[in-house]
């Protein structure tokens, strides 16, 4: 099965630092482009309240990766993959202050993994 969502090695390290200062427990969740850009946001429990309308795309290096129902219709044809690229995010990730961002790359689907997920009845 194709994942839906996946993470570069630049990503998985940048979450393992994360990890090793704040400890293994965190959450990831793309953004929907409001007031903190459209970003993939990567927060402790507790600093961010999932509800009914958010989706379960996967997991990242460990840590569960979520995306609002409506940005899920906007993405759901491509799987997203996390990078880290130098640069300071201007969110309330915690990666502020790493001198590292991260951000989402996409690539479409293709139509086999797509009937792929449609017959796992994941879209």
């Amino acid at each position: 099965m194709v994942d839906r969502v996946t993470a570069t090695p630049a990503a998985l390290a940048l979450i393992a630092r994360l990890q090793a200062t704040h400890g293994p427990a965190l959450i990831f969740h793309q953004s929907g482009g409001c007031c903190d850009n459209s970003a993939p946001n990567c927060y402790l429990p507790g600093e961010l309240t999932l509800g009914a309308y958010d989706v379960h795309l996967g997991e990242i290096g460990g840590v569960p990766f979520y995306i609002s129902a409506g940005q899920y219709q906007y993405w759901k044809h491509t799987q997203l993959i996390i990078d880290a690229v130098p640069g300071f995010s201007e969110n309330f990730s915690l990666e502020g202050g790493t001198g590292l961002s991260f951000i989402t790359r996409s690539r479409l689907f293709s139509d086999p993994e797509w009937a792929e997920l449609q017959a796992a009845g994941l879209v």
